[in-house]
């Protein structure tokens, strides 16, 4: 649901004057079916580690609902009919960003993960495509724009991964996942937060600046990434990391979900 609120509001960031309404609705349920398709992939290949995450440990393939090769077969069908749901319906470049979207976070991210404390910044990358399809199926092409959205997502995602890795320690724990916070400690992964919101605080406002948005938006920009800007640095001076976390990532939903829908507006 969050990918597809990026998408919309892309989407209508990218429009003329006016929204194409079927387009608008071939383009989410295409991406739907990408996004639902990667999920479906990757409860295949975590099905070993899911067992271990309070989380995650009553995933279908986890408590044997679903045959794991039913699983593939399911998400290979999906897949595919999205993929012709944007590449003819729409447009081949929304289709394009989707795949990279899809092989970035199933067959990289998914491996690398496991292996590297840098897997969330891989995983953003994936994480940062959907506004790309939207912004493209209504554009009908990649500029400056839909790489500003793209920039614009993995900057936001760091640090709401990052809140999650903290509030779920004991989970990447429990499954060796070498996130951050568990590399190198909640201390480390504050300031590495703090850096990204900062960063995402002075990127939200250009469009205004550019021309491409109005004074709402600059408003909505500003009020949200300065209120995400003063919780992420009262970490520096708060011990309950895990509530602090907690906080934060309720937080991003809030700034990402708002910040696109003033885009749209």
């Amino acid at each position: 649901m969050g990918n597809l609120i990026t998408a919309a509001g892309a989407f209508a960031f990218g429009a003329d004057s006016s929204i194409h309404w079927s387009l608008f609705a071939l383009a989410l349920c295409g991406l739907a079916l990408v996004i639902g398709s990667g999920c479906a992939c990757n409860h295949y290949s975590d099905r070993h580690a899911d067992k271990m995450m309070e989380r995650t440990k009553k995933r279908p393939l986890v408590i044997g609902a679903i045959s794991p090769v039913r699983a593939l077969v399911f998400a290979a069908i999906i897949g595919i009919f999205g993929f012709s749901l944007l590449f003819w319906g729409v447009n081949p470049e929304s289709a394009l960003a989707a795949a990279v979207g899809w092989i970035v976070y199933v067959a990289i991210y998914g491996t690398l993960k496991y292996k590297t404390v840098y897997g969330t910044l891989i995983g953003s990358v994936a994480g940062a495509t959907p506004p790309v399809v939207g912004y493209c199926a209504a554009s009908g092409h990649f500029d400056i724009w839909a790489l500003f959205l793209f920039f614009l997502l993995i900057v936001w995602q760091m640090p709401h991964f990052f809140a999650i890795a903290m509030y779920r320690h004991s989970d990447y724990a429990a499954a060796k996942i070498p996130v951050l916070p568990i590399v190198r400690g909640s201390k480390a992964a504050k300031v590495h937060m703090f850096s990204y919101v900062a960063v995402f605080a002075l990127l939200a406002p250009i469009p205004f600046f550019a021309g491409r948005a109005g004074s709402v938006y600059l408003m909505v920009a500003l009020a949200l990434g300065t209120g995400w800007l003063l919780l992420s640095f009262s970490g520096s001076k708060r011990d309950d990391d895990a509530m602090w976390a907690k906080q934060m990532f309720r937080c991003s939903l809030v700034v990402i979900s708002g910040l696109f829908g003033a885009l749209a507006f």
